[in-house]
């Protein structure tokens, strides 16, 4: 199972990214998976082609991680309409 995060580094904006499992607390660094700005956009620090990202503990201050779904602020509002039969 994957867990969509929102990483906060030291002093950098935080980003949207993909985690595999949830790091061991003995860990020194964790593994991040498609890494984005929480708009969608790609980071600019990203070499194309790069599919797996090791960041250190010591760069990180937390790591956010969000529910099943999307992300907040990127729900799409659908319209509809009530079948008068069931009246």
């Amino acid at each position: 199972m994957s867990y969509r995060v929102v990483v906060h580094i030291h002093n950098e904006d935080p980003f949207l990214a993909e985690m595999d499992t949830m790091p061991d607390p003995r860990d020194n660094f964790v593994v991040l998976r498609n890494p984005r700005r929480r708009d969608g956009r790609s980071l600019t620090f990203i070499t194309e082609g790069a599919t797996h990202f090791l960041y250190p503990w010591s760069r990180i201050s937390f790591i956010e991680i969000l529910d099943g779904g999307v992300a907040p602020g990127q729900r799409l509002l659908t319209f509809f309409r009530e079948d008068s039969s069931d009246r």
